[in-house]
């Protein structure tokens, strides 16, 4: 009980001391129109520093991450076979795939995964 009520503790305490650290250092900082802007070896700047990624970049990167990351949930269920017995396990894994692939099914038929639209 002592042990939890430590821990409980600490994680209130350790995002509490690390905005304060934050805050600290946050006005310290010295802000000008000269440190936002890129260095060019004293020149001024050709074109712009911060250049626009495409949009389908960005969503065919976040599925993929999406389901990366549910691959890698899938690879404990390997080791689940020996632990719990066959139905929970066929149970449990048919649903986690269903979910997978209905999700897949709803990005393909959203166009989210074309390239060119």
């Amino acid at each position: 009980m002592i042990m939890n009520l430590f821990m409980f503790n600490l994680m209130i305490m350790i995002p509490i001391l690390m905005i304060f650290i934050n805050m600290i250092i946050n006005q310290k900082m010295f802000k000008s129109r000269e440190k936002n802007s890129p260095f060019e070896c004293g020149f001024e700047p050709f074109n712009m520093a911060r250049l626009p990624i495409s949009l389908n970049f960005f969503m065919i990167s976040m599925i993929f991450l999406i389901f990366d990351v549910e691959i890698t949930i899938l690879l404990p269920l390997i080791i689940m076979i020996k632990l719990t017995n066959l139905k929970n396990w066929i149970l449990i894994t048919t649903s986690f795939l269903l979910i997978l692939i209905f999700g897949l099914y709803m990005e393909w038929f959203e166009g989210s995964l074309n390239w060119i639209k």
